[in-house]
Formats: structure tokens, C-alpha cells, sequence
């Protein structure tokens, strides 16, 4: 009998640990999604200085301030890489941020189309 209670106790222990571990290992894990929106910029150039672009955008009253580093690209609307002295105030561009949504990483240098005067006869 002593025996049986022994091994009915041992059974016991046995069976609440494998459920504490079970239950502990569930606990222990566990799943993040990050979802992360990067919106850009639209506007002209108000500002541009040694690592900062400000951008008057069409869509907010209050301008845009983002740095720029190394690793920002310039393109035009083709994707046409473009040089960096193409960026001045008053051109109009879109400024895509990283992940951050501080620093350009690419700006997209958009033509100005220059107006011709239709002459009459």
C-alpha cells in the first residue's frame, strides 16, 4: 500500500511539472507585428541647407523638415538619377522618408514645365 501511494504521489509531481513547464513555455512566447505606413511628401522646396530639406507641402499648411544623408537619393519623375544641385528652393519635388519618417531617402526632383505664350494672328 505504502508503496502505491509512493508511486500515485511520484505520478502527481511528475504530471504537475510537465504541466508547469508546458504552461511556462506557452507564456514565454510571443508574437509582435509591427506595421509601419511611410508616407511622402509633396510640395515645393522652401528651404534647403547642408543636410536639411524643407518642403512647403500642397497638402499641409505647416512645412516639412527632413534631414538628408550620404545615402538619400535624387531621381527625377523617369527614376533618372539626378545631381543634388538640381534641388533649390522653389522646385517643385516628392520626399520619400525611411522608416523614421525624418530623413529622405529619396527626393523626386519634378519638372517645371516652362509656359509658352500662344501668339495670335
Amino acid at each position: 500500500m505504502k508503496s502505491m501511494i509512493r508511486n500515485l504521489g511520484r505520478m502527481t509531481l511528475f504530471s504537475v511539472m510537465l504541466f508547469a513547464t508546458d504552461a511556462l513555455a506557452q507564456s514565454t512566447v510571443k508574437e509582435t507585428t509591427t506595421t509601419t505606413t511611410t508616407t511622402s511628401t509633396s510640395g515645393t522646396v522652401s528651404e534647403f541647407g547642408p543636410g536639411t530639406i524643407v518642403v512647403k507641402s500642397t497638402t499641409s499648411s505647416a512645412p516639412v523638415r527632413y534631414t538628408y544623408t550620404k545615402t538619400t537619393t535624387y531621381v527625377d519623375e523617369l527614376g533618372n538619377p539626378v545631381s543634388i544641385e538640381t534641388v533649390k528652393t522653389g522646385v517643385p519635388v516628392t520626399v520619400y522618408p525611411d522608416a523614421s519618417g525624418k530623413v529622405a531617402s529619396k527626393v523626386v526632383v519634378t519638372k517645371t514645365e516652362k509656359k509658352t505664350e500662344v501668339e495670335d494672328d
